[in-house]
């Protein structure tokens, strides 16, 4: 099990950084990166995708904000236990989303066809 993340260039493809995210996303959950398995330092990540460490510490940022990847300061950053962290984060979006929209006067009906159109432009965006 190792981590495999090839980073595309040109015309509509992603940022490096959403790339590496979204690669590192769908290796968790599919289970190819088992919960606990250690991830590439951010600077051992960038060299070898030729990224800059920046990129690739902001993916992990990402990912540890999804609870996808946790740090455990000098020992590491590892695949978490997603499951409880994903639904808690999402969740709370949505739990801030129905706030907000309330707040500007939404019926219930316009604010679930607001967030379908939503999700439907992002599920089906490469």
């Amino acid at each position: 099990m190792t981590l495999k993340i090839v980073i595309e260039e040109g015309a509509g493809t992603a940022a490096p950084y959403e790339q590496v995210r979204a690669r590192i996303a769908e290796q968790a959950r599919s289970g190819a990166l088992p919960v606990g398995h250690k991830l590439p330092t951010v600077r051992g990540l960038a060299e070898t995708l030729g990224l800059a460490a920046n990129t690739v510490a902001k993916a992990y940022r990402a990912l540890e904000e999804d609870g996808v990847i946790e740090t455990r300061g000098r020992n590491g950053t590892f695949v978490a236990a997603a499951g409880d962290a994903t639904a808690k984060a999402a969740a709370a979006a949505a739990r801030a989303y129905a706030e907000r929209v309330h707040r500007l006067g939404l019926t219930q009906a316009a604010a679930q066809a607001t967030a379908e159109e939503a999700l439907r432009a992002t599920y089906t965006t490469p």
